[in-house]
């Protein structure tokens, strides 16, 4: 017997009238995949070393069925031996795991330790195409503090805040420490000026926060570049669809363009990413807040 990191272990039960019982391999302690094996059980969710007996067989990731002597090469042998194709590549999950755990900054090891697997396993998760269980979803979006549709990539299309409110919600002012670190690093948020032609306008702009101070790039024709010699809003926030939850930070503040060459240099040599409007965007703009607010929405206490 030989499995792969997300295979699936099937034990049919010979006692009478024990169940069937599955779950999915989240770990491997040896190299060419013999067992042990640790699995995390659907029924339960726990992870347990597991020794298979001959009631056990492997259902393969690639093809959902059951181990075999003879594996084929491609998906043309697989159709004409009659078995179903490799499973379509279900998304960029294992992109968003590992975008999010860079994020916040956290290790493989650390993340893994969090989500109740081995560090091998998440490797493999976030190598595509990867396919995890709804179980190991769950314990990834716990570990990083996120949620399942997150991960999963739902609702992009779709703009926020659609679902059911909380049935007591709480809405609670966050304080300025709490603000700087939401606000920290860098990511995407709002900026809101007055356009050359005199009316109001929210733009989204990829920023980061350097020495206390919003910095973000644009070209000097754009609407953000209004910011420049005004005091602007700068907004972040986050919405967990799945809680009807979510956080805002606003920031107020004079807003500048950065002239010194050496500083700009530096702001171009560590940005996070550059920016997803794409085109030529070398003029950095910086907002010193002045004022700092947030709110955040939680379910009521008691």
């Amino acid at each position: 017997m030989r499995a792969h990191l997300g295979d699936q272990l099937v034990i049919e039960r010979t006692t009478t009238g024990a169940a069937k019982r599955d779950g999915e391999i989240v770990g491997l302690h040896h190299e060419d995949g013999t067992p042990p094996y640790d699995v995390r059980w659907s029924d339960t969710d726990e992870v347990t070393l597991v020794f298979p007996g001959p009631d056990a067989h492997i259902r393969h990731l690639e093809h959902g069925q059951p181990e075999s002597t003879h594996a084929p090469s491609d998906p043309g042998t697989a159709a004409a031996e009659g078995m179903p194709p490799r499973a379509p590549n279900p998304g960029d999950i294992g992109r968003r795991v590992a975008v999010e755990r860079h994020r916040q900054r956290l290790s493989r090891e650390e993340t893994a330790r969090r989500a109740r697997m081995s560090p091998g396993y998440l490797e493999y998760l976030e190598s595509p195409p990867a396919d995890p269980s709804m179980a190991t979803l769950i314990g990834l979006a716990d570990a990083l503090g996120t949620t399942v549709t997150t991960l999963r990539g739902g609702g992009m299309d779709l703009p926020p805040g659609q679902g059911h409110a909380l049935l007591h919600p709480q809405l609670r002012d966050i304080g300025p420490e709490e603000c700087r670190r939401l606000l920290s690093t860098h990511g995407v948020g709002r900026v809101a000026v007055t356009a050359p032609d005199g009316r109001p306008a929210v733009v989204p702009v990829n920023y980061e926060v350097i020495d206390a101070a919003i910095v973000f790039r644009t070209a000097p024709d754009s609407t953000p570049a209004a910011a420049v010699g005004a005091e602007v809003a700068f907004e972040v926030d986050h919405m967990d669809l799945a809680l009807s939850q979510g956080w805002s930070v606003l920031a107020v503040g004079p807003a500048s363009v950065v002239t010194e060459p050496d500083t700009v240099r530096r702001l171009t040599e560590h940005a996070h990413t550059t920016p997803w409007a794409g085109g030529e965007r070398a003029m950095w703009v910086s907002i010193r807040p002045a004022h700092l607010t947030g709110r955040r929405i939680t379910p009521a206490e008691g």
